[in-house]
């Protein structure tokens, strides 16, 4: 199955080291990642799920819950823990989802069809609080995930969909923003008072406030 931006992100029931978990129903009206690992007790995968333990308050921030998926049993899941608290720093006080029958994977593509195992891809998917799909990044199995990045693209989710700008390469939180095409001048000058003009094409503003 291929998913692309926009489409709803596929609902599904599965066990997860807090317990049942139905996808859509435990997002709620928070945004959401959901990230696959290739496989428990392998360095990559607790380097990144330290990290995203350690980022908890950040994503809290961002009323943004995480959830992370591997092929393997939950059992192996509580195990795993203990070694990413001990040599990260910090524990998973997220949900891991447990997916032996591959049935999460499968729905969402994370096992590439050519694959010579099960192992899952390096997947992250943001979904938003209408249940849609925002980003989609997917990662080989040797490279590790920077999720500094991915707080960043939340953030600018969270901006562009609450107000009209876009913003530009490299953009971090409270840096200038541009107007997009789709606002005129006359309107601009309302809702971006002081907004420079670069180009007729390219307008920058202040970042809105929330």
């Amino acid at each position: 199955m291929t998913l692309h931006l926009g489409d709803t992100a596929p609902d599904f029931t599965a066990e997860t080291t807090q317990g049942e978990v139905s996808f859509h129903s435990w997002l709620g009206d928070s945004w959401g990642v959901l990230f696959s690992h290739p496989a428990d007790f392998t360095p990559v995968c607790t380097t990144e799920l330290g990290r995203v333990a350690q980022l908890a308050d950040e994503f809290e921030k961002r009323n943004t819950k995480v959830i992370a998926i591997s092929v393997d049993p939950i059992e192996d899941h509580e195990k795993w823990a203990s070694d990413i608290e001990e040599t990260q720093g910090a524990k998973p006080e997220y949900p891991l989802i447990g997916d032996p029958e591959r049935k999460v994977a499968d729905l969402y593509g994370m096992i590439p069809p050519a694959a010579e195992n099960t192992q899952t891809v390096r997947s992250v998917f943001v979904i938003g609080p209408d249940k849609k799909i925002k980003l989609t990044l997917t990662y080989p199995a040797s490279t590790g995930r920077n999720f500094d990045e991915i707080l960043r693209v939340i953030d600018s989710l969270q901006l562009t969909a609450k107000h009209r700008v876009a913003t530009p390469a490299d953009w971090k939180h409270g840096e200038d923003v541009i107007i997009t095409p789709a606002v005129s001048d006359d309107e601009a000058k309302d809702l971006f008072p002081g907004y420079t003009t670069v180009k007729p094409y390219l307008r920058t503003t202040k970042a809105p406030q929330d």
